[in-house]
């Protein structure tokens, strides 16, 4: 099995004002690009990798080796994070029962979003910083370079549901070393019916 690059749902363009074509162009294009191409690479001889999706490397990473690990952690997160990004107003509106879980854990949508913009402003150099599903609660939680909650070898192990890319590559061209506004910027353009998505899915697959 090769991986393949798949098509942004929207322009690269489309995000802007919050993440400019350029630094989109060279995020998907260059660097999303390149895991898929040294993924390939890497798996031509394993035999561990034979046959098996993305999610079945991810979640046995352990099997692997650190070319694998990264390169097949860069792939999946950057899929994960196109997905989680809209330029249609009318799916960044938190919704559902995802809403209520994130009032009752953490008070307020206001007072999950400073949580989760402390954790993400407090990984130091690249990561992510996600909203997962740990023991059937929500937790914020954050992952150095190109890990993710779903490997085996994660100290948060859970279901991730949104993330945010804190590589240096995916904002320093518009944003510069004030990570913040990136940050603050993200929020504006969260596709949340794909994230109510993720955790809906999540909820049916435990009833």
């Amino acid at each position: 099995m090769s991986f393949i690059l798949q098509a942004l749902p929207y322009d690269s363009s489309a995000l802007e004002p919050y993440i400019d074509k350029y630094t989109m162009e060279l995020h998907y294009g260059k660097h999303h690009n390149n895991y898929v191409a040294n993924l390939n690479k890497a798996i031509e001889n394993d035999k561990n990798s034979q046959n098996c999706c993305i999610e079945d490397i991810i979640c046995n990473i352990s099997k692997y080796d650190t070319i694998i690990k990264n390169n097949a952690g860069g792939h999946y997160n950057h899929t994960f994070f196109w997905n989680s990004l809209t330029p249609y107003k009318n799916k960044q509106k938190l919704y559902g029962n995802l809403k209520d879980d994130i009032n009752s854990i953490y008070g307020s949508f206001e007072n999950f979003k400073n949580e989760f913009s402390k954790n993400a402003l407090s990984v130091f150099g690249s990561g992510w910083t996600w909203l997962i599903i740990k023991d059937n609660k929500l937790k914020i939680s954050s992952t150095i370079n190109q890990d993710n909650p779903m490997m085996d070898l994660a100290k948060d192990r859970g279901i991730p549901i949104l993330g945010i890319d804190l590589w240096e590559h995916a904002y320093y061209l518009k944003y510069q070393n004030r990570r913040i506004d990136y940050i603050n910027a993200f929020f504006n353009i969260i596709n949340w019916d794909n994230i109510v998505k993720r955790f809906n899915e999540y909820c049916l697959s435990k009833n």
